[in-house]
């Protein structure tokens, strides 16, 4: 079986003063169209072989504060 690449062209930085936010991680969750967010027991947990699933459509972001969550565009580095 093909060795799976994570994190290619998307990565999703959520900033640590909001990781352990438990509403935040279940509305990330529920905002998220390809299952990048996940609610756990610790707050906003990354489901890294989702990032590249992104469609670049920011509703992460809206959700969030301002500034609290970034999709930084890996090929644009």
């Amino acid at each position: 079986m093909p060795k799976q690449l994570d994190k290619v062209f998307i990565d999703v930085e959520v900033d640590a003063s909001v990781a352990a936010d438990g509403a935040l991680a279940a509305k990330l969750e529920e905002v998220c169209p390809v299952d990048i967010f996940k609610a756990a027991e610790g707050g906003v947990e990354v489901v890294e072989g989702n990032l590249d699933e992104c469609v670049l459509c920011n509703l992460c972001v809206d959700a969030a504060p301002e500034g609290a969550v970034r999709v930084v565009k890996l090929y644009e580095r």
